[in-house]
């Protein structure tokens, strides 16, 4: 299956939710209303739900409008505001190259590291993952098994480990062994915001004490199926970590794919990569057109 059909089947219960109004011949007010309460349940946000149904009724209002025609204006319109911000993760520059990976826990984070090392180290890259998430052992060996699993150099330290030494370390062993890309995967307890700010402020100092301009990208990882509550972690990871981008998880999960249009609208923020599965296949560079005709099911 090509990348852009698993996206499409991925995205169906997002797509399918708004499908509903595609099967309208006129594009009235009472038309024109329901898609944007569609794109309000899909998550969309409502400011970015009402300028994109603006848009489209400046263009086609009382005009016969037939089904594919009304998903392409509505494509072009939501691909229009992502596009600004579909920009896959560049890590040339710098060696080695050192991403701080940040998210609450649960929303794919160290899974995502592990898929991005795959398709880096088949790059041709040499990737080193660092466990720097001591409270959860279960992540430090999901990181593990992803390590071996696509050939990258590993780091950890004991549990409960001060998380700063153990990414220091990590950050040491990667950069004798010549590494081009160093990941540091962190813990996300969001609920004890002062106690992760401090961790994640200790980890930036002692790493610079290795390489002065230090991390380099600062990647918060989201669960689409969180919906609106996205907005509400990146606003905290942003005044935390520093958040440089984004990359959005488990999209196949959710009928509230239409988030990801509001986080562009919010924030701003790179969105470097989405997710529509386990596979390590599944986490691919975000392309802004085609997410969004397969957001509605073209």
């Amino acid at each position: 299956m090509s990348w852009f059909n698993k996206l499409s089947a991925g995205l169906k219960k997002t797509s399918t939710g708004i499908s509903e109004v595609f099967t309208k011949s006129k594009l009235d007010d009472a038309t024109l209303e329901e898609l944007e309460d569609l794109l309000i349940l899909s998550d969309m946000g409502v400011s970015v739900a009402r300028s994109v149904t603006a848009e489209i009724g400046e263009k086609r209002h009382d005009k016969e409008v037939g089904g594919d025609e009304l998903r392409g204006l509505l494509a072009d319109a939501i691909a229009l505001r992502l596009e600004p911000y579909a920009k896959p993760l560049s890590l040339s520059g710098a060696k080695p190259c050192v991403v701080l990976v940040v998210g609450v826990n649960g929303n794919g984070k160290t899974t995502t590291i592990g898929k991005l090392a795959h398709l880096l180290t088949r790059e041709g890259d040499k990737v080193a993952l660092v466990a720097a998430d001591t409270f959860r052992a279960a992540a430090v060996e999901q990181l593990k098994v992803w390590a071996e699993r696509s050939g990258a150099l590993f780091t950890s330290g004991a549990e409960n480990a001060d998380p700063a030494a153990v990414a220091y370390q990590g950050l040491e062993s990667a950069m004798k062994a010549g590494a081009d890309i160093v990941f540091i995967d962190t813990a996300g307890r969001l609920h004890t915001k002062e106690n992760l700010m401090a961790e994640l402020q200790k980890i930036t100092k002692v790493i610079r004490k290795l390489v002065p301009d230090a991390p380099h990208h600062v990647i918060q990882v989201l669960d689409a199926t969180t919906g609106q509550n996205a907005l509400a972690q990146v606003k905290a990871f942003r005044e935390v970590a520093g958040v440089t981008g984004l990359v959005v998880t488990k999209l196949d999960g959710t009928a509230k794919a239409g988030v990801v249009v509001a986080l562009a609208q919010e924030f701003k923020l790179p969105i470097h990569a989405i997710g529509v599965g386990e596979g390590a296949e599944d986490l691919q560079p975000f392309q802004a057109v085609d997410f969004a005709k397969a957001l509605v099911g073209l």
